[in-house]
């Protein structure tokens, strides 16, 4: 037994870098192991720590150890305190604050099993109600409701514990407490099919079982065209895995927006199936992350952050929709949910399958690619006509509002995408020109009509409409741009009825727990009417009977300054097209003022290998991924111009063979902080990634923050 625990205390300062060695009384030594949880003082507080290695002596003397002040009754795995120092390396990050990805849920925030206080008759009891013993009326209720209960038992929740205490004294009934699972609600959405449909020969030489039976880790692309039949095969690897004794993790972009897969796998493996996510409530995460801890649960669905569920021997590792950007994770560390799924995967010797109809060329370029190439039901891909915005006048081009008005007339239904939410983008003043800003970034701010306020959709500022100008008086306040409350109003006003309901799906919509599923539902359970909506209408949504889809102002993101700017465009398109004529015939119009563009172009024929292979070949030119690597610092403070000096020390501190550094540049200002930023690209991953985390170590002023993106999107 270790007399040494070396720990990591939880603290998000970068400055601070463990393990600490603490002294293990006599009582902690034979249950702390690497991966227990400790409550540890750390100065003049008391912090939790993970135990990340166990020592029989320290350099440190043994008499000026500190001891823990107790165990928490919860651990995480080995191999999860090992992922946890792998991201904060890969990622120029703490170690500290990467276990605070992987903690058991509510470790050391209350997280606790929920008892119930379970009574059950006795053999006297029954007796006694048999015999007719004399008893209180409220006795004798109790005894006969769980007589009832029978072989069941009861819980008995709204009864009067002093009855029941003083019938357990009698010997009539027994109380024990037991724990209650609380279990998340699953709400199907489209279609589903519980019982194992036949495989397509394509879907069939997809089936990726021998990987998973040899224990042997392989990288996959499922490379499939949007309604292929990827699920079948995800579930089908699943089934494999399990027949083996292994676990899964499947992992999918926005839980809230992909409950189909989630019913899917519950409805085949029912109980083993655990769900991690964000919109989940404490309890409901504390107990589904026991039930995989302890292996009662063998499957873990959810969004990025299942990438960190505690199951043991992992055979197989699903990346469903794995192009979309949600997979990176904003807050430090940066860590992108694709890369640790290989990670995860590669230590397990399990199988990763990635699947999508619009892969990112990273993946189409250094996986091993498995290819569907045609709709599971034989059904054909949706004609897609560009629509030239140049000469339209308005928001509806007349292609679009005729198209739109024979869906309604034909009582069909359709989709419609903006990928911008709100009223309008910014208000100004027509008389002097001022536009409406943010007062802590600088942006403009964007009218949400139905709220009566204009918003900053970067930090939440809120203030109400304004009817003047402040600047000089003038009542001409004018609106500018289209979002996807006013498209509501619109269509509304010129398609909508009892008949033919118009349904919008936006982040203002999705926000509230549940809406974005009830959304769906409302949708796909309707007869007729058209879903309106942001990029979430376009995410991995299976309904039939979709005739028409539409997306508007196609060219906005071509415009971002990005080198993936033309991968997004393509993908927002192709996968909006692939939710169109499911189980029939369907139509695709894509509004654009670029309909030469190539990323529309090649998205209207349905041509992913012809557009990734130009992308690839100009990344290549540029040096861009996957054939070079950048990272991006960012450094912030709240004094203008302290930040464009610290990042200019960051600069003078890098040096990296072979490297560009590029920058610093300013940026626009963040939630009140003055920001500016370095990039750093390379082809040597490991070395820039080293040289960033020594340089990031060390302070650069009091007031100064860094944050480092190591493959920024």
């Amino acid at each position: 037994m270790a007399a040494i625990a070396q720990v990591e205390p939880l603290t998000s300062a970068r400055a601070l870098r463990g393990p600490f060695d603490y002294a293990l009384p006599d009582d902690l030594r034979a249950s702390v192991h690497v991966g227990s949880l400790l409550l540890v003082p750390f100065g003049h507080q008391e912090l939790l720590g993970v135990v990340v290695g166990l020592a029989e002596r320290s350099d440190i003397d043994q008499q000026r150890l500190r001891s823990p002040r107790s165990a928490v009754a919860a651990d995480m795995p080995a191999d999860l305190v090992e992922l946890a120092g792998w991201i904060a390396r890969e990622y120029c990050s703490t170690r500290a604050r990467a276990l605070q990805l992987v903690l058991p849920a509510g470790a050391g925030n209350g997280g606790q099993a929920l008892v119930r206080l379970v009574a059950e008759l006795t053999d006297a009891g029954a007796v006694a109600l048999e015999a007719g013993e004399r008893l209180t009326p409220l006795q004798r209720s109790l005894l006969e409701r769980l007589a009832q209960a029978g072989a069941t038992r009861a819980s008995i929740l709204d009864a009067d514990h002093a009855s029941l205490r003083r019938l357990e004294a009698r010997g009539l009934l027994t109380l024990s407490a037991k724990p209650v699972r609380r279990a998340p609600q699953h709400v199907s959405v489209g279609s589903t099919r519980g019982a194992p449909m036949e495989l397509t020969p394509d879907q069939a030489t997809a089936a990726i079982h021998e990987g998973i039976a040899a224990g042997r880790h392989e990288e996959i692309l499922l490379f499939g065209v949007t309604g292929s039949g990827k699920t079948e095969v995800y579930l089908r690897a699943a089934a494999s895995a399990l027949e083996r004794d292994r676990g899964a993790i499947v992992l999918v972009p926005e839980i809230g927006l992909t409950p189909q897969t989630v019913s899917r796998f519950v409805e085949r493996f029912g109980d083993t199936v655990a769900v991690l996510h964000s919109k989940l409530s404490a309890g409901e995460r504390h107990d589904e992350w026991l039930r995989l801890r302890r292996g009662e649960a063998r499957i873990c669905v959810g969004p990025r952050s299942a990438v960190f569920a505690p199951i043991e021997r992992l055979g197989l590792v699903v990346v469903d929709e794995e192009h979309d950007s949600s997979y990176k994770h904003e807050g430090d560390p940066r860590y992108d949910a694709r890369h640790v799924a290989a990670f995860r995967a590669a230590r397990a010797g399990a199988v990763l399958l990635a699947g999508s109809a619009t892969p990112r060329p990273e993946s189409y370029a250094t996986l091993r690619r498995l290819r569907l190439p045609a709709r599971a039901d034989g059904g054909l891909l949706p004609s897609v006509e560009i629509v030239d915005m140049l000469e339209a006048r308005g928001p509806l081009h007349e292609r679009t509002a005729q198209a739109l008005g024979e869906l309604r007339r034909a009582g069909g239904k359709g989709i419609v995408l903006l990928n911008r939410r709100g009223w309008s983008n910014f208000l100004s003043c027509r008389h002097c020109g001022k536009v409406w800003g943010c007062p802590e970034c600088d942006v403009a701010l964007v009218l949400h009509q139905a709220e009566r306020t204009i918003a900053c959709h970067h930090c939440g500022h809120r203030e109400r409409v304004p009817e003047l100008c402040d600047a000089c008086g003038s009542s001409t306040v004018a609106r500018h741009g289209l979002g996807t409350e006013r498209l509501e109003h619109e269509l509304t006003r010129a398609l909508g009825g009892e008949d033919f309901p118009l349904f919008r799906l936006d982040a203002d919509v999705a926000t509230l727990k549940g809406r974005a599923a009830s959304v769906l539902r409302r949708f796909d359970q309707a007869d007729a009417g058209v879903l309106i909506g942001t990029q979430m209408v376009a995410k991995g949504h299976d309904f039939a009977g979709i005739a028409l889809g539409v997306v508007l102002d196609a060219d906005a993101t071509l415009r971002f300054p990005d080198f993936r700017a033309e991968e997004r465009t393509f993908a927002l398109i192709a996968q909006l097209a692939g939710r169109t004529g499911r189980g029939g015939e369907g139509r695709v119009l894509v509004q654009t003022q670029a309909p030469d563009a190539r990323a529309i172009v090649h998205a209207a024929r349905h041509d992913s290998d012809g557009f990734l292979a130009g992308e690839l070949e100009r990344r290549r030119a540029l040096g861009y991924p996957p054939f070079g690597e950048l990272i991006r610092i960012v450094c912030s403070a709240e004094r203008e111009g302290h930040a464009l000096r610290a990042a200019q020390a960051l600069r003078d501190r890098l040096s990296i063979a072979g490297a560009q550094i590029l920058g610093p540049a300013p940026l626009f200002r963040l939630r009140g902080r003055d920001r500016a930023q370095l990039l750093i690209k390379s082809t040597d991953r490991a070395a820039a990634v080293a040289a960033v985390g020594a340089a990031v170590g060390k302070p650069l002023g009091r007031d100064i923050a860094v944050s480092v993106d190591v493959d920024p999107q």
